[in-house]
């Protein structure tokens, strides 16, 4: 089987942790017999020293035309790097936001599942995390307030910032959806968030989301202040299954989501408009600490490659099996620094790889 992958490494640790995610899907192809045609294209940092801008309309061409995006991580140093020194929409992060408004690609899936090997790298308390988790958030990811009408302005000398928070019934709708359906092959229940004591773009969130249950009987459906959400996953993260969210509390509960699972580096992410296509990269950021180092855990960007076979390429026996050759490398000590524990051996990003290949 062919299929056409832009590979865009981005910047910091980016082609590191990219390039060992290739190394395994090259792997997948010669195990399966597929083909596929990678074409690297450039976003947020290196766009601009390249291009000026952190997305050209080549990039955006390059990735209609594709099957699949796989991303590396957009960013520096906001307080070195000059990048930062430009005004918002020429920064790195920019050109992020773009691409997904560009490529329609209004859900973000981002797993936490506890591995039974980094119990020991877990923040929670052992009888929290005695049965383990494992969770989705269903992020909206192209309305709300990341993508609202925004200014600053000055009256009678006192500056002042607007951000616009906007959703209407249909990209509600939409979400909804994608989070039943995928609740479907899981455990059947779905959580939907907001704050809808307090907030009017909330309260159709619960309307519609609720319209929307009626077409999916046989998945629960519970609803959950997002102050209450933040406090459940510490608490009990074993309760949800996918948790349905708006663009701003997904990012936030995402990431400490992706705390307790041990490492940032271990959690994978998917983008998907209403088709196939998605685009693929960790959750974590660009790390500029440790870019050209060795030291980047490449784990996220191989399960983020692992989540486009099944996704997007609906490939689904190789997925499983670069899932299990993670897990198999686990199993046997091997860690990166980030996720180090006392009798373990740690290895750098390149071994990482390789290992994972390994094992497939």
């Amino acid at each position: 089987m062919e299929h056409k992958i832009v590979l865009i490494p981005g910047d910091g640790i980016g082609p590191e942790i990219v390039r060992e995610a290739k190394k395994v899907l090259d792997g997948v192809c010669e195990k399966y017999g597929h083909t596929f045609q990678y074409e690297e294209a450039l976003i947020g940092g290196a766009s601009i020293d390249t291009y000026g801008v952190p997305l050209t309309d080549e990039t955006i061409a390059a990735a209609n035309s594709a099957d699949a995006v796989l991303m590396g991580s957009v960013g520096g140093d906001a307080a070195t790097s000059p990048w930062y020194q430009l005004e918002p929409s020429k920064r790195p992060e920019a050109g992020l936001l773009k691409i997904r408004k560009e490529l329609n690609l209004f859900a973000n899936l981002r797993p936490a599942y506890l591995y039974s090997q980094l119990r020991e790298a877990c923040p929670l308390r052992p009888d929290i995390i005695e049965t383990g988790f494992d969770l989705l958030i269903m992020r909206e990811l192209t309305g709300g307030l990341y993508f609202g009408e925004r200014k600053t302005y000055e009256e009678n000398g006192v500056w002042t910032a607007v951000d616009t928070l906007v959703y209407n019934e249909q990209e509600i709708r939409r979400i909804a959806v994608k989070g039943f359906e995928i609740a479907r092959k899981r455990q059947k229940k779905v959580t939907s968030v907001d704050k809808a004591n307090v907030l009017d773009s909330s309260r159709l969130w619960r309307k519609v989301v609720e319209e929307v249950a009626a077409d999916y009987p046989d998945v629960k459906l519970e609803h959950m202040l997002v102050d209450n959400c933040a406090m459940q996953l510490v608490r009990d993260p074993g309760q949800f299954d996918v948790v349905l969210t708006e663009n701003m509390f997904g990012d936030i509960l995402s990431d400490e989501a992706s705390m307790i699972t041990g490492s940032i580096g271990m959690l994978s992410s998917a983008s998907l408009n209403e088709t196939k296509f998605g685009l693929y990269e960790p959750s974590h950021g660009s790390a500029p600490d440790i870019a050209g180092q060795d030291k980047a855990n490449p784990i996220a960007t191989i399960l983020s490659a692992a989540m486009m076979l099944r996704y997007s390429l609906d490939l689904d026996q190789e997925a499983d099996a670069v899932e299990q050759a993670v897990q198999k490398v686990l199993s046997q000590g091997y860690r990166t620094v980030d996720i180090m524990s006392e009798g373990c051996t740690c290895v750098g990003t390149r071994k990482m790889g390789e290992l994972i290949l390994k094992n497939l």
